[in-house]
């Protein structure tokens, strides 16, 4: 999917599981060569939108099929700020603006996504040769920014770290936050520097041989400056995720969610030429269509980036121990790069602190962490006791390359009532040891 391909996109090709796309157009506002800009929106839930600019103009978008307001208006160049008016009353950002620089409430702006890359491409490697630095961008540097992270970059690899995974990006309420809260997964988090502040962030990593990740959530969206249910189905009630409504990936309508979903992940592909996809908390994606939403957008992006010569690696966030996630699709499978091994993690940090609470109390035997390090996976179909039932499934064709582990990430720190980091808990020599077991591992 391509912001320039408004006028002329090619031909949806069929693929023997997914089949043929219906050839719906690019939401959002894309600027075209002659300065002009192509607006459309999915809003089946209205009968009139209008664009309205800031010299002052409202246009009304014309109405189309399933539930699509489009039309092409003369003299929007980048730069130009606009909101949507929905039925002559409520007037909003648009769902997919790619830029949102007064904050979540404020207009949406349109940018053109080119960008004068150093290289035309970068071999990003296999997942198995990565290792992956998770980096928040609002703290790693005093300057919090994109332009902050980049003049870092060098420290990195002087670590040994192949890739950074960056937590997520899209706008969200203020200037600082841990970014799951996010509500425009078209746009980037404007004090972290835009769309531009990421493509050259991710110019100056792949210089340096760094590959560039991005968590993204799909599962929710945060409940300030969240729109979506003004324009349509995004939401259903069928579902309830932690965070509040639950997306509508498999009712009616869900057709155009998931493009919705879909395209704001390879708009970022494409645009700012990100290496891999780290799919937030996918137990929280809830969809019982026979082709689910995780397929088709694993496939879409593993398609996108062959096409235009590269690799794109999608890791799962996931805690149910399925090796259904990692089989080839061609077996059933979902096709996807790898996923997080949160049973390495639990079964190390039990044992080294003596933990017992929450999921903990399933964990602290040596044999636990020998299981861990020899299958992957501990729990592979056994009673649990934080589950209360049996968990995980025998991780057939599940190899090492497979599975990222760690003694630490976000979730394990930051969900901790004091925030300590591993070493505040165990003392140096055990932080040690927990980062050789890690290292040493035969895991991504």
């Amino acid at each position: 999917m391509t912001d320039r391909g408004a006028r002329a996109a090619p031909a949806p090709v069929a693929d023997p599981i997914l089949g043929t796309p219906h050839p719906g157009p690019v939401p959002g506002a894309v600027p075209l060569p002659d300065g002009a800009c192509r607006f459309t929106v999915w809003a089946p839930a209205r009968e009139r939108v209008e664009v309205l600019l800031g010299d002052d103009r409202a246009v009304e978008l014309e109405t189309g099929e399933r539930g699509y307001h489009a039309l092409t208006v003369e003299h929007v160049p980048p730069g130009s700020r606009y909101r949507l008016r929905l039925d002559g009353e409520r007037e909003l950002p648009d769902p997919a603006s790619r830029s949102q620089p007064e904050g979540v409430h404020g207009p949406s702006e349109v940018i053109d996504p080119a960008f004068p890359w150093s290289a035309a491409t970068w071999p990003n490697p296999p997942l198995a040769e990565h290792v992956l630095y998770e980096l928040h961008v609002g703290t790693f540097t005093a300057e919090g920014t994109f332009g902050g992270a980049a003049a870092r970059l060098d420290d990195l690899v002087e670590l040994g770290v192949t890739a950074i995974e960056l937590m997520p990006i899209p706008p969200f309420p203020g200037g600082r936050g841990w970014g799951y809260d996010g509500v425009y997964p078209w746009a980037v988090h404007a004090d972290y520097g835009g769309l531009r502040g990421l493509q050259e962030l991710v110019d100056a990593a792949h210089r340096r041989g760094l590959a560039v990740f991005l968590d993204v959530v799909h599962n929710h969206l945060g409940p300030e400056g969240n729109y979506l249910a003004e324009y349509g189905p995004y939401f259903t009630d069928r579902y309830r995720t932690p965070w509040g409504a639950a997306v509508n990936f498999d009712g009616p309508g869900c057709d155009e969610v998931r493009r919705f979903f879909i395209g704001s992940a390879l708009h970022l592909i494409e645009a700012a030429r990100i290496d891999g996809l780290r799919l937030d908390a996918i137990h929280a994606i809830h969809d019982c269509s026979p082709l689910t939403f995780l397929e088709e957008l694993t496939a879409r992006a593993h398609d996108a980036a062959r096409r235009a010569g590269r690799r794109v690696h999608v890791v799962a966030e996931n805690n149910s121990n399925d090796p259904r996630l990692v089989r080839p699709r061609e077996l059933g499978g979902y096709g996807m790069d790898g996923q997080w091994n949160d049973d390495f993690h639990h079964a190390l940090i039990a044992l080294l602190t003596g933990e017992r609470a929450g999921y903990y109390q399933s964990y602290g035997e040596r044999t636990h962490l020998a299981r861990a390090l020899r299958d992957g996976w501990v729990y592979t179909g056994q009673y649990s006791a934080f589950h209360r039932r049996r968990h995980g499934r025998p991780p057939e064709r599940v190899e090492p390359r497979h599975l990222v582990v760690f003694s630490q990430n976000h979730d394990q720190i930051g969900n901790r009532l004091a925030g300590d980091r591993l070493g505040a808990r165990t003392g140096f020599e055990a932080a040690k040891l927990a980062a050789a077991l890690v290292v040493l591992s035969p895991y991504v």
